[in-house]
């Protein structure tokens, strides 16, 4: 029976693990703070920046509202979809790509060419083609999430270390044997760090296109506020959008304890 040696760098990290439960929650009421007396003593118009309270009400009131929900289902939906696919086609891709050198070198100018092109620039094309409906927003939320999906799952192919290769070919692994269990599994960290990009990335994409040419949606919604000149309104959808985003970012997060509980990541 061996007793578990507890290292300086152990100690720090079990530290350091649990340090954000306790500064984030600091900061945010700093800042709250500081935006509550900023509009009392400054006499900033509510119409230019309204006190964090009047925010809460607001606020307060969407969760309340059915329509409010409805809106944000649509925007959840929408961003889920497009980032479906896009994950589906940049894992894909990015593993296939990773195993040809020959076909890496070919597509890549063609796919940075495509990434290099302002993305909201392509959203009224697609209300052209597609109308104000929700494929024009999946579409954008698909394309947005896909590049670093398919560059993370890139990296992750190449980061095969010779020697691993030289181990699964001395024990007369199959190529879908050395695919699986070396190729993939290596990958997976990198994939999953593109993941969490690639959610942040879909839900802008999906806001972004409800804004220009949406008639439902938070992006919608944000849109009828600024209309209206609720200011209030806005920062309370602001809020709403932030929050989801997070639950989005962290719910991705949360694949590394289910998929590589061994790797270093899952700890952090």
């Amino acid at each position: 029976m061996t007793d578990d040696v507890v290292t300086p760098t152990t100690e720090r990290s079990d530290k350091t693990k649990y340090l954000p439960w306790l500064t984030t929650p600091a900061l945010a009421l700093i800042f709250l703070a500081a935006w509550h007396y900023y509009t009392k003593i400054s006499g900033i118009s509510a119409f230019i920046l309204p006190s964090p309270w009047a925010v809460w009400d607001v606020w307060k009131g969407m969760l309340a509202s059915p329509r409010a929900w409805d809106h944000t289902l649509v925007t959840v939906y929408s961003t889920l979809l497009g980032f479906f696919f896009g994950a589906v086609v940049g894992i894909g891709l990015g593993l296939v790509i990773g195993r040809i050198r020959w076909l890496e070198a070919t597509l890549n100018p063609f796919i940075i060419a495509t990434q290099v092109i302002p993305k909201v620039a392509l959203i009224p094309l697609f209300v052209v083609w597609f109308g104000f409906g929700m494929t024009s927003k999946v579409l954008v939320a698909a394309i947005l999430s896909f590049f670093p999906i398919l560059t993370n799952t890139v990296l992750g192919v190449k980061s095969v270390e010779t020697g691993h290769r030289d181990v699964m070919i001395s024990l007369n692994a199959s190529r879908l044997q050395t695919f699986f269990q070396l190729d993939f599994r290596n990958a997976l960290p990198y994939i999953i760090t593109g993941m969490e990009v690639g959610i942040v990335l879909a839900i802008i994409g999906t806001i972004v296109g409800e804004y220009l040419g949406g008639s439902a949606g938070l992006g919608y919604v944000l849109v009828s506020e600024m209309n209206s000149y609720q200011t209030d309104g806005l920062f309370a959808v602001i809020i709403h959008m932030t929050i989801l985003g997070f639950v989005f970012y962290f719910a991705t997060g949360l694949l590394r304890r289910f998929l590589i509980p061994w790797h270093q990541s899952a700890d952090m």
